[in-house]
């Protein structure tokens, strides 16, 4: 182990026997492993990296490329096959959060029975006892059993926990926060805080804009290999260009459904929340030259494409920002604009209204389908309160022969 790093990892491997019937595992310990009756799945295979102390790592990959094994190994809650792996430093796992808990216990020995096996001692858990209850936010039931817990009671008291050992290292697999509305923002605050007070974090998500807003280095696994590891924005981009690579002579899919004529013809399109959260939309309408609706006539380089977005916040929040995609018929990102990006600063009306406008002046995407996505997040630009997902589609035209997706401004000159 190098004498900065505080995770090792070192041709690490796991295999796993998979039986095509029950009873082939009793004929493989008969056989004493004279004959196989197994084959051999390996989930990760000859993976080395070191982390230093204060790195964030973002893990990205598809589903069953070893991102989960890689965090449970560096957990030890698997055993590698082969390879070897140095932790220093205790290890907070936001994992399948509630796994260890006894649903017979009550909240109270479910925390202290967690917190023991996180590394505290009994007058450590004492002292912060109330904490961990105060920021579940189920302090009405920590005596009750944790079988009449709700599954987000539940992850609540589990997060709290977990985050509450004060970790040198913290594993985090898929989400920066769990639960929904105020807890959501709560968890990822307390993550955040963590990653401010130069603790070291993996990060394992699917969310790319994540991986790059949060990370200082990512390593993408396939298929249980390291394909790539390098700066967020080097590994992201490749891997993006494999997944549209996969994409590639896929069936074009509708990129809304229409039920009926009315809605494209509608004056203001109401939003449905894919989630309640402390902040919501409220009103998004989407225009081309003035005409609002979900499907719009795009002239390239000519129409002036308009997107207004009313939402609504808690006071006690920073005003949040917005991000806008624009995405082509396969789900590839085309372009996006995030007015934190951008340093534009929002403002709020008394009643907790903040209304912003994203104006395209001549739109510069080449001919083909397009949709529009919009995004509600904190003040950071990366904790997403809400997402609106294909509010419009844009079909664009074009005069000329240009080839691509958008046009780049751009000038010729002649000797």
């Amino acid at each position: 182990m190098s004498s900065d790093a505080v995770i090792s990892v070192n041709q690490l491997g796991k295999c796993y026997q998979l039986y095509q019937q029950p009873q082939d595992r009793l004929k493989q310990f008969l056989w004493r492993g004279r004959r196989q009756f197994f084959r051999e799945f390996w989930a990760l295979r000859d993976v080395s990296f070191d982390v230093v102390p204060g790195e964030v790592i973002g893990i990205v990959g598809r589903n069953g490329s070893g991102k989960s094994t890689l965090l449970q190994l560096i957990c030890q809650t698997l055993t590698p096959t082969c390879g070897e792996i140095a932790v220093r430093g205790r290890v907070a796992a936001l994992l399948e959060l509630g796994a260890g808990f006894n649903p017979e216990f009550t909240g109270r020995e479910n925390v202290q029975m967690n917190a023991a096996i996180l590394g505290l001692l009994p007058e450590e858990i004492d002292a912060r006892f109330d904490d961990i209850v105060d920021f579940s936010g189920i302090r009405d039931f920590i005596d009750q059993p944790a079988k009449t817990y709700s599954s987000g009671m539940y992850m609540r008291l589990a997060f709290a926990v977990a985050v509450s050992v004060d970790p040198d290292i913290l594993v985090v697999d898929e989400a920066l926060s769990v639960g929904d509305g105020e807890f959501a923002r709560k968890s990822f605050d307390r993550i955040m805080a963590l990653k401010d007070a130069g603790k070291t974090i993996l990060f394992c998500s699917h969310s790319m804009y994540q991986i790059e807003a949060i990370c200082n280095r990512a390593i993408w696994l396939r298929e249980g290999q390291m394909a790539m590891s390098g700066t967020p924005a080097l590994v992201v981009s490749a891997y993006n260009d494999y997944l549209a690579g996969l994409a590639q002579g896929a069936l074009a899919v509708p990129l809304l459904a229409h039920d009926s004529d009315a809605a494209d013809t509608a004056d203001v399109m109401l939003v449905n929340p894919v989630f309640s959260g402390t902040a919501r939309f409220d009103r998004i309408e989407v225009s081309a030259d003035g005409v609002v609706g979900r499907d719009l006539k795009v002239h390239s380089q000519k129409t002036a494409v308009r997107v207004r977005i009313e939402f609504l916040s808690h006071p006690d929040l920073p005003v949040p920002s917005v991000g806008v995609c624009l995405m082509y018929g396969n789900g590839m990102t085309v372009s996006s604009a995030g007015s934190h990006n951008d340093g534009v600063i929002l403002s709020r009306q008394a009643d907790g209204r903040s209304v912003v406008i994203l104006t395209l002046p001549a739109c510069p995407l080449l001919k083909g389908e397009y949709s529009v996505d919009v995004y509600l997040m904190c003040e950071r630009g990366i904790h997403v309160y809400e997402q609106a997902l294909q509010v419009a589609r844009l079909q664009v035209t074009q005069e000329g022969l240009e080839l691509g997706l958008v046009t780049l401004p751009h000038c010729w000159e002649t000797a």
